[in-house]
């Protein structure tokens, strides 16, 4: 028999309302994307428990139809078993004689004592037969309580789920809501060429992933404050806030030559630059979790690159170890998509 959420499941779920309830800081870029990746996944958790409560229960529902059709062959079975004695019954009754007492006084010992004993017959079989139907009927009792146990649990368990799904759904999109009001703040034209506000939602990274190398749609793109710059949403919202934090030590953004590049593009770059550029397909700037930076940051060991370096990570973006040596790229950066997950 079902029961409702055990207390421990109801006091974790209630602690990840609490949490991502808590209000983030509006102008913290991580902060923002942290809690919009926490409300996501609280959000997939909850409708997960919804769906495998679903799922307990459509199989307690099935246990009961087969306790049920379990009853049924019962009431088959007692309705057998009465025939007999309802056969008896009618023979008595037609008997021309007088019926099923008229033996007894018509002097016939043979008649009396087949009388008496088709009347202990019958006796014996009403007893049983009331035994068996107080059995039924205590079964059908029994089966009736646990069905309307059965709807009633799901039915709350359902409601109470679906409550905090909606309150978990409303909270992600508010801070989506909130992320988006402040990259548009800081100069990031969310909305710009045909893309929904969904393009710079971190929550979304996953559908991103799922296309090839150099072949993201737009809408998967989120672009930078610098014009015609785009990056997946997760590396573009990180560096923006690296680009604020530059911009406070150096007083201007982050210089960018290039980030997310399409397939005809790493090809065009591969043939112009052999030794220099990535296999077509195969570049980090091809999933948009790279940039070419300039304004100091190309010049190895200048102050900007070796702030970059200092700073990089607090915000995921770092330069990696290839690009020190094989070949030499100091312009070359990256996000790193475990990096940021952990900040």
């Amino acid at each position: 028999m079902l029961s409702v959420t055990s207390s421990g499941t109801a006091q974790a779920r209630s602690a990840t309302l609490e949490a991502v309830g808590r209000k983030p800081d509006p102008t913290n870029l991580t902060e923002l994307r942290r809690e919009a990746e926490k409300s996501s996944q609280a959000l997939a958790d909850a409708t997960k428990a919804l769906e495998q409560r679903q799922a307990t229960l459509v199989k307690s529902d099935k246990e009961l139809k087969g306790k049920l059709e379990q009853l049924r062959t019962a009431n088959l079975e007692l309705s057998k078993m009465r025939q007999p004695l309802a056969d008896l019954v009618q023979s008595l009754y037609q008997e021309p004689s007088g019926g099923d007492i008229a033996p007894f006084f018509n002097g016939d010992d043979d008649a009396s004592l087949r009388a008496l004993s088709d009347m202990t017959y019958l006796v014996s079989g009403r007893d049983e037969i009331l035994a068996d139907a107080g059995r039924l009927s205590q079964e059908q009792q029994k089966l009736a309580a646990e069905a309307q146990e059965l709807r009633a649990t799901k039915l709350l368990v359902e409601a109470q789920l679906n409550v905090e799904i909606d309150t978990l759904r409303k909270r992600s999109a508010t801070v989506v809501k909130a992320l988006s009001r402040t990259l548009v703040k800081l100069g990031v034209r969310v909305n710009q060429g045909g893309r929904s506000g969904a393009a710079c939602d971190p929550t979304r990274v996953s559908s991103a992933a799922q296309y090839p190398n150099g072949l993201l749609p737009a809408d998967v793109l989120c672009p930078l404050q610098q014009k015609g710059r785009e990056l997946r949403a997760d590396a573009a919202i990180a560096f923006v806030a690296l680009s604020e934090a530059y911009r406070k030590r150096f007083g201007k953004a982050i210089c960018v030559t290039d980030s997310y590049r399409n397939l005809g593009q790493q090809q065009s770059i591969f043939y112009r630059r052999p030794g220099f550029a990535a296999v077509p397909g195969r570049s980090n700037h091809g999933l948009g979790l790279a940039v070419d930076l300039c304004g100091g940051v190309q010049v190895f060991r200048s102050v900007e690159f070796n702030w970059l370096e200092a700073n990089g990570k607090q915000f995921g973006w770092i330069h990696p170890d290839w690009a020190y040596h094989s070949p030499f790229e100091p312009w070359h950066w990256e996000y790193d998509p475990k990096l940021g997950s952990l900040l």
